[in-house]
């Protein structure tokens, strides 16, 4: 874990919140001697929230695929 003073934490946000990111936490220390984690915040997400795709495909298209596959005949 690196520690960085308020200065430096002041001087250079955006990498060291970059850098908590990465590295999981990173260490503030204050002249007055109080120190501090900073860490990222993990958002809990559904494990079934997917990035789409662009397939170039019509809704009707999908539609009558399902209905195709529908109208099958399965052994």
């Amino acid at each position: 874990m690196r520690a960085y003073s308020y200065t430096e934490v002041r001087q250079n946000l955006a990498s060291v919140l970059d850098e908590a990111n990465e590295k999981g936490v990173v260490q503030i220390n204050r002249r007055d001697g109080q120190s501090f984690i900073l860490k990222p915040i993990s958002t809990k997400g559904s494990p079934l929230d997917i990035k789409g795709i662009d397939v170039d495909i019509s809704t009707e298209e999908i539609v009558a695929i399902i209905r195709a596959g529908r109208e099958r005949e399965h052994y």
